[in-house]
């Protein structure tokens, strides 16, 4: 199966180069551009003054419009490229664009390099880049854990889910994937606007994360070779507020031997959330670095089994 190569040659080229500060800062990124279109059709379609129910119904219809688009885009791109290597090679290209592992690993990285270099303070403003709450006031605990669950949740949603969407379906697949990823983080909030209006994308989501969450969670736990790692995620996934989101983070608290979770703030906003793996340490910023040795050989894992099932469909 051609697109299983695909996604291993473009997980090769984001892992090694990233999106390149040169090419982000002459042409963006498609998933900017995309989020362009999403925030223009959210102003003119969630109109306050509507009802709830009308507000789910024309949400429902902006979220269908723009996945069937983004899935449209890339069986475009997968029919008009050029045959031959030259075709395969830039398909690779478009696939490095949609998946994050290098960039995911950098951001976490910096928080880490934070701490070791610059203090606490540091740390905090690296952490704002890469989550939504609230860091000023964070210890390093707290600070060690938003750090620790963005990298395990966003494995899955900015590598797992996009890998195996693409090893599936090709580009069209893997865009429309993207486009779910992406409406869900912008518009499926539980909040007084996005409420109603995300509802559809939310619910997207969640079925397309459904399959990759557990399979990140059962990636981590081979990688860290921890028995621990599998009792605490088969027992605390389900306590997430997230249906997904808790499988790779409760085994990243199992591999690690840390709790993570827990009460947080997100703006005016307290979160009441229960803990992950509870009654182990709390975290530190060495955790950090520990928790990017894993991910690591999480990615690699993925290379092989992509490569392996690739190998296996040729024979």
């Amino acid at each position: 199966m051609i697109a299983l190569w695909i996604m291993l040659a473009g997980l090769a080229i984001e892992a090694m180069v990233g999106w390149p500060d040169a090419v982000d800062r002459r042409i963006g990124h498609p998933v900017r551009w995309f989020g362009w279109l999403v925030e223009r059709t959210e102003r003119l379609g969630n109109r306050q003054s509507w009802s709830r129910s009308a507000r789910i119904a024309t949400g429902g219809l902006v979220t269908l419009f723009l996945v069937v688009l983004a899935g449209l885009i890339g069986l475009a791109i997968q029919l008009f490229l050029p045959a031959g290597w030259l075709g395969l090679a830039l398909m690779a290209l478009v696939v490095s664009s949609m998946i994050a592992a290098r960039s995911l690993h950098d951001h976490v990285a910096d928080v880490a390099r934070a701490f070791d270099v610059s203090g606490i303070a540091a740390a905090r403003d690296s952490l704002s880049q890469i989550v939504g709450r609230a860091t000023a006031e964070l210890d390093e605990p707290a600070i060690a854990r938003a750090s620790i669950e963005s990298l395990a949740e966003n494995t899955s949603d900015g590598v797992t889910a996009p890998l195996f969407w693409g090893a599936l379906f090709g580009l069209p697949g893997l865009f429309a994937y993207k486009a779910i990823n992406t409406l869900d983080s912008m518009i499926g909030h539980r909040n007084a606007r996005y409420e109603a209006f995300g509802k559809l994308a939310a619910r997207l989501d969640d079925l397309a994360n459904l399959i990759p969450a557990r399979l990140t969670g059962i990636l981590f736990v081979l990688c860290a070779g921890s028995g621990r790692a599998i009792l605490v995620m088969f027992r605390d996934a389900g306590r997430h507020r997230s249906p997904n989101a808790g499988w790779p983070e409760s085994a990243m608290a199992g591999a690690l031997g840390i709790k993570l979770s827990g009460p947080r703030t997100y703006g005016e906003t307290t979160s009441n959330d229960p803990w992950l793996n509870s009654g182990a340490r709390d975290p530190s910023g060495a955790d950090i670095r520990r928790a990017l040795a894993l991910y690591r050989w999480v990615v690699i894992a993925m290379a092989i089994i992509l490569a392996l099932l690739g190998w296996i469909n040729v024979s």
